[in-house]
């Protein structure tokens, strides 16, 4: 299909792909800006309290079309997410992307199993809409065990490692 471009908007393919990932995600609303383009996706049943939108600055050209649901990893880098479950303590996705367990490919990992680490310290990377965040450990722990392969996509909330708080 051929459809008009208007230069104040993005790609329509990239609309449908984002609007699709949107709804497959559990975010309430999403905005995005860039220049005069303002795009606000919300959940119609859902009730967001008016402190909950979420802005994030839109690429300048459209990417490709995603394997793994991105673009609900709007924030920046942000605090790791432990939950205490049965079998231990783990150190969460805190938002939708692709994990990996060091900064560049020829560089070592951030941990390893049975590496003891402070608070703080960056575990792992979370690559979201071409962002790659530092996710760092909440707490001084031991990594018991690494629960994602690398270069894996994640969800909100995946289990990343499980650990032992110090």
């Amino acid at each position: 299909m051929n459809e008009p471009a208007d230069p104040k908007f993005p790609d329509l393919r990239y609309l449908r792909e984002l609007a699709k990932i949107f709804k497959e995600s559990e975010l309430h609303e999403l905005e995005l800006e860039s220049g005069e383009a303002r795009i606000l996706m919300r959940h119609a049943d859902a009730a967001v309290p008016a402190a909950m939108p979420m802005s994030v600055a839109m690429p300048a050209v459209a990417p490709a079309p995603v394997a793994a649901p991105a673009a609900a990893a709007a924030p920046a880098a942000a605090p790791v997410a432990a939950a205490a479950a049965s079998g231990g303590d783990y150190i969460t996705s805190p938002f939708v992307g692709t994990f990996y367990r060091t900064p560049r490919p020829d560089a070592p990992a951030f941990v390893e199993v049975g590496k003891s680490v402070a608070a703080g310290a960056t575990v792992c990377i979370i690559e979201a809409m071409k962002l790659f965040n530092e996710i760092e450990a909440d707490y001084g722990c031991r990594i018991e065990e690494i629960l994602v392969e690398n270069g894996a996509p994640v969800e909100y909330g995946t289990k990343l490692f499980r650990v032992q708080k110090l």
